[in-house]
């Protein structure tokens, strides 16, 4: 097959992009409103979790309601069966999963995002009246270079150095890269409570996501000798233990259903380093249980 027929072809069958976002008024479509649009998520996804603490900081239970679907999705093709008929009316014989999150409008029925980025911003500039400011405009620059940062030095970087299926070599450079992320995030915390500025921001939700992630997931594929070296960043660790004991944080936190989700999805080999806890996350987001000090 030529290129120019296989990109045709990946043109044709891709999925269709589900990115629509709320505005400001009645002539954008889709406007704020209370209780007209339903969340949709599952704790046991990394950016369900940052969608659910950030509904909890905004106080938005009775503004925007939540539908918590399975920690490990039940349709035959990777999807949430009780999304279909979202995806459905939203986008005739969609082609993909009914994956989460989805940001769905009762109005029409349909689909406004599936995008979480999309979704964390238009929740918090368009029914954030209440808690933090999550975007402040003169840290907007830092907020997105500390997500780009989880994202692909730490997350993507964590997956490759637990895969044994590749040269030796590679897994060392993307744990060297893993730890250096780290480390300069452990630097921009300093002797301040939150990873940009003075006041808690998107930042910190997605740094704390991303720190639940690589000790509940990434971790069971990394050698012991690894997980101590990341668990060394005591600063970035103990600010993980704050934001677990806030309850917009820790109580959205559904360890059992990770722990089901990577398991269900998983085919790597687990490591030494699985035995090696570095939060107790149950201590640290339940009051009266004791110290959680990364070990």
């Amino acid at each position: 097959m030529s290129v120019t027929s296989a990109l045709s072809r990946t043109s044709q069958t891709a999925v269709p992009s589900l990115r629509g976002r709320i505005g400001g008024d009645a002539r954008s479509g889709h406007y704020a409103v209370p209780h007209r649009y339903r969340l949709h998520l599952s704790l046991s996804c990394p950016d369900g979790l940052g969608l659910a603490v950030t509904h909890g900081l905004l106080e938005l239970g009775d503004t925007l309601p939540v539908t918590l679907l399975p920690a490990v999705p039940d349709g035959p093709d990777g999807g949430h069966v009780l999304l279909r008929p979202l995806y459905e009316a939203s986008s005739h014989q969609h082609p993909g999963p009914a994956a989460a999150p989805v940001l769905s409008d009762g109005w029409t029925g349909r689909i406004v995002s599936t995008h979480a980025p999309d979704i964390l911003r238009d929740l918090a500039g368009r029914f954030g009246s209440r808690g933090p400011a999550l975007f402040p405009g003169a840290a907007r620059g830092d907020i997105e270079e500390v997500a780009q940062l989880c994202r692909q030095e730490v997350n993507e970087a964590a997956q490759r150095a637990g895969r044994y299926d590749i040269d030796p070599a590679a897994r060392a450079a993307a744990l060297d890269t893993l730890l250096g992320a780290l480390g300069s995030l452990e630097q921009r915390l300093g002797a301040r409570d939150h990873v940009v500025g003075g006041e808690l921001t998107a930042a910190d939700v997605q740094l704390w996501v991303t720190l639940v992630q690589l000790d509940t997931v990434h971790r069971w594929h990394l050698d012991a000798e690894a997980v101590h070296r990341i668990a060394d960043h005591r600063r970035l660790w103990a600010y993980a233990r704050r934001l677990a004991a806030r309850p917009a944080f820790g109580s959205r936190l559904d360890l059992d259903g990770i722990a089901r989700r990577h398991h269900a999805r998983c085919r790597g080999r687990e490591a030494a380093g699985a035995a090696v806890q570095i939060v107790d996350w149950t201590a640290a987001h339940t009051p009266g249980r004791g110290s959680s000090a990364p070990r």
